[in-house]
């Protein structure tokens, strides 16, 4: 039985059935619900709402059944499956990447090949550590002119003309890269095309290309000064595609 006085303080007595009329009267009727929908929401442990509720929840059920509760700090471990790092891992490799770093500006005065520089694998619970020499990334030949090119992912082409139009754009690559442009997009959206509606085409021609990308797009530029396209060409001469790595625009 739980203890209560006439004023509901401890004192008087009252037993659980009691207690459960009470809770079941101030539930709301039901004709008060009419039309209430429940909406789910998704869990994340970084709300502190969510936790919160699951926490209580928890400890609840550990309560009844004998089970050792668990405050919120560790009930978000649990729930996001947390596993703490090891701080001795933690300082291995930053150790390990300072060692690299310093090959960068310690070296300034000479050109360092990529044999100069470690790949480090490490597990401390074996324990198990060893180096190996990177490898370059892959490269995409390109005869561009006449003239072979072999372009890596960390190349790039880059464009300091200007905010220029579309036509003098395309007239730059036949200059350039004696490459016609069949495709030229910026993100997911499609720029200017072989196939695309010739009206459509003959507008954007006499536009900069920043007001090409803001009316196709939809959306503002970017904060910096650079937009990022990606270029579909055939060479001139033979009419071949040419890869070419992604252009880096300076319009501003």
């Amino acid at each position: 039985p739980i203890e209560l006085d006439s004023n509901g303080g401890a004192g008087g007595h009252m037993d659980v059935d009691n207690e459960c009329d009470l809770l079941l009267d101030e539930l709301p009727s039901p004709s008060s619900l009419a039309g209430f929908r429940l909406a789910p929401i998704e869990f994340d442990k970084d709300v502190d709402e969510h936790m919160l509720f699951v926490t209580a929840c928890s400890n609840l059920r550990a309560l009844n059944y004998g089970i050792p509760t668990a405050d919120t700090h560790k009930s978000r471990a649990i729930a996001g499956k947390i596993i703490p790092a090891i701080a001795t891992t933690t300082a291995l490799v930053t150790g390990l990447v300072c060692l690299e770093l310093y090959k960068t500006v310690g070296t300034a005065k000479r050109e360092l090949k990529i044999d100069a520089y470690k790949n480090g694998f490490v597990n401390l619970a074996i324990p198990f550590m060893t180096l190996s020499e990177p490898t370059g990334p892959a490269a995409t030949k390109a005869l561009v002119k006449g003239k072979e090119w072999n372009w890596t992912a960390w190349d790039s082409i880059d464009i300091n003309e200007g905010d220029i139009t579309l036509k003098e754009l395309m007239d730059y690559f036949v200059k350039e890269y004696n490459a016609e442009i069949s495709m030229l997009s910026s993100g997911v959206s499609i720029l200017y095309s072989f196939f695309a509606n010739k009206k459509k085409v003959a507008e954007r021609m006499a536009m900069p290309i920043s007001e090409v990308v803001k009316s196709v797009t939809k959306s503002d530029l970017p904060d910096n000064k650079f937009i990022i396209l990606e270029v579909i060409c055939n060479d001139c001469d033979t009419d071949e595609e040419l890869e070419l790595p992604y252009v880096r625009f300076c319009y501003r």
